[in-house]
This record gives structure tokens, C-alpha cells and sequence, in this order.
């Protein structure tokens, strides 16, 4: 098949999916393309591969035929305005189930439908069970009333395309107000005069509980922020307002109890990439900080213990080290063998506190 049929058929299939909003004004269209060419039948045809739809009709009982006689697969092929007087005495035709039978066709005109990128999809036909002719008027006629079909089609596309984009943006939005509202994390957006444009539950609830205060949107957020944390929170806030994001851990203390939070600072974007507020979250992290805290504590213990016990072993080892060294001096302990096995492995025990106490010194 070639590449440009191929194009034309996806064409058609996108026009045949779509639910025709301008199904009567359209059937007005055939209407009177029938009224002024005087034929008792008009037609709104598509052609795929290898069937001939009918979208709207007039005297016609079919909703589809096959492509291989359809009258309108000349013009698809032409792509121009296709004229037959009378199929009986057109060697194209004569032998064509649809002249034979019924609808028993003798007079036939079609007027391309033509996309914007030049594929033609179907017809806008005329056709009558007597031999006929059009005038150039007529003509004229038929293909302005084409035009006009593929405009409504269009703008039954876009309408689609509309309806189609809302719903997947309804989509978005309750999947991100979902999101918004489920978090644990709380999460506040601020325009640039410092009130409240958005705010999730779990914000909601904290001011509710720390304030007994009910969060509204348009509200200054000076009334939901203590007062001793209201200076670094609008210093933060001016400067995620030109451009610099802020990321910060704080112990928010909740009386002499620690509350630690993992606070952020980001500036909102507009879809152009203006700054139009300040989005501030925070997420509870004193476990995190409880848990670091526990193992600094246990890594100081440990420390504490192993100087102290190196130390304190140290103090013997030099000990021994000092007597083997006076016993060295006399001669008959020199070719001991025992007593070098001795020397040694006091030395390596020594090396071995050395490396402990000179780990130790690292980590302080």
C-alpha cells in the first residue's frame, strides 16, 4: 500500500471515530445539494481501505458498500468534482451491483471532501435513478456545499479534541488534588502578598490544633504562624519569591518537646514561567533526626569505652615492654626462644592499641 494511501485512510478513521454534533445541519447540507442539482438522492460518504461509509443521506437505504463499487472511490482517486451522465453507457460502471440493483444508479456527481493537508476522504454526492446533467452553476454549488461538510468535521474534531483535553484535565487535577489532600506532609501555597491561595488538610489540621484557628483562603498567613517563627518564615518567603529556593531543617519546638521539620521554600511558576507566589512544604522528620541522634550517642559511647579500655591496657603493655627491654641487657635470656615469642607478640599487641586510639582520634 502506499504511504500516501495509508495517510488518507488514518484521515478517515479520525473523522469516522468522532460523534457528529452537526449531524442535522449537515443533514441540511444534503438536503439541498439533492434540492439544487434535482436528484432525489444526496450523500456524505468516507472511504477506508476497502468500505464506503454513508454519514448522512437522503433517499438512500445503504450505510455502507464496498469500495470496490463505489462511485465515490473515482473521486477519492481524481480528488476533483467526478460527473457520470449515465452508468449504464460508462464502461466504469455499467456492470456495477449498484446500477444492476438497487439503488439502481443512472446519474452520479461527487464533490471531493479534502482534508487541510490535502488527503481526500469521501464525497459529497448526488445521485438519481435518470440520466442527468450539472451546470458549471451547479458544480459551483456542489463543491462550496463540500467545503462547507468538511468545516463542520472539523469543528467536530476540535470539539472532540476540547471535550477530550477537559477530561484529562479533570483527570490531572483530581489525581493532583488527590495527592494534595492525602499527603502527610503539609502543604501551603502563598501568592506574592503573602495570603493564602491553596492549602492541604494536613496544614489545615496543624493550624487547627496549634491556633484553634480555621484556615481560610485569601487570609493573611501572619495569623496562622507564631509569632517567634513569623521572621525566619517571611525571610524564607521573600527569598523563594525572587527566584532562590530555601531547604532547611528546624526544631519548630512544641513547648520543651522537639519537633523536627524538613522545611522547603519554592517559588510557584505560571504557565509563561512567572513567579506568581511562594510554594512552602514541610515534612515531619524527627524520627530521622531521633534515630542520627541515637547513633551519634552510640558511636560517643563506644568511642568513650575504647579509649578508655585502650588506655588503660596500654598501660600494662608498656609495662611488659619496659621489663623485656631490662631483661635484654642480660645475657642469658638473649637466645630464648620463648622469650622471643614473648617480645613479639607484646609488640603486636601494642600495634594493635596504637591503630585503636589513632581510629579514635579520627572520629573527634
Amino acid at each position: 500500500m502506499p504511504y500516501k494511501e495509508l495517510e488518507r485512510q488514518q484521515a478517515v478513521n479520525k473523522f469516522l471515530k468522532l460523534n457528529f454534533s452537526k449531524e442535522k445541519e449537515l443533514q441540511e447540507i444534503v438536503m439541498l445539494a439533492a434540492k439544487v442539482c434535482g436528484t432525489k438522492s444526496a450523500l456524505i460518504t468516507l472511504i477506508d481501505h476497502d468500505t464506503q461509509y454513508v454519514l448522512i443521506k437522503q433517499a438512500f437505504k445503504f450505510d455502507t458498500t464496498s469500495r470496490e463499487d463505489a462511485f465515490c472511490d473515482y473521486v477519492i482517486k481524481k480528488r476533483d468534482v467526478v460527473i457520470v451522465p449515465d452508468a449504464t453507457c460508462d464502461e466504469r460502471f455499467h456492470s456495477n451491483p449498484l446500477v444492476l440493483a438497487d439503488p439502481h444508479i443512472r446519474f452520479y456527481a461527487g464533490a471531493p471532501l479534502s482534508t487541510d493537508d490535502g488527503y481526500t476522504i469521501g464525497s459529497l454526492c448526488v445521485i438519481d435513478q435518470s440520466p442527468n446533467s450539472l451546470t458549471d452553476t451547479q458544480i459551483e454549488v456542489l463543491r462550496a456545499l463540500a467545503k462547507q461538510v468538511v468545516q463542520l468535521m472539523y469543528f467536530d474534531m476540535s470539539l472532540q479534541v476540547l471535550k477530550d483535553l477537559y477530561i484529562d484535565t479533570k483527570r490531572s487535577e483530581i489525581e493532583l488534588k488527590s495527592f494534595f489532600e492525602s499527603s502527610i506532609d503539609h502543604h501551603l501555597l502563598l501568592d506574592q502578598n503573602f495570603q493564602v491561595l491553596a492549602f492541604n488538610r494536613s496544614w489545615e489540621s496543624h493550624v487547627k490544633s496549634a491556633y484553634g484557628l480555621q484556615m481560610e483562603k485569601g487570609k493573611s498567613m501572619i495569623d496562622y504562624i507564631k509569632h517567634e517563627n513569623l521572621r525566619e518564615f517571611y525571610r524564607d518567603y521573600r527569598k523563594a519569591l525572587t527566584g532562590t529556593a530555601v531547604y532547611d531543617e528546624r526544631n519548630l519546638k512544641m513547648g520543651v518537646k522537639d519537633n523536627w521539620r524538613l522545611v522547603k521554600f519554592e517559588p510557584a511558576f505560571n504557565y509563561e514561567g512567572s513567579i506568581i507566589g511562594v510554594s512552602v512544604n514541610v515534612s515531619d522528620v524527627n524520627r530521622r533526626v531521633e534515630n542520627e541522634q541515637t547513633v551519634r550517642l552510640q558511636n560517643e559511647r563506644l568511642n568513650e569505652i575504647a579509649f578508655i579500655q585502650s588506655h588503660e591496657f596500654r598501660r600494662p603493655v608498656a609495662s611488659i615492654m619496659g621489663l623485656i627491654t631490662l631483661i635484654r641487657l642480660h645475657d642469658s635470656f638473649q637466645e630464648m626462644e620463648e622469650f622471643d615469642m614473648l617480645e613479639r607478640a607484646i609488640y603486636e599487641l601494642d600495634g594493635k592499641i596504637k591503630l585503636i586510639l589513632g581510629a579514635i582520634d579520627d572520629d573527634q
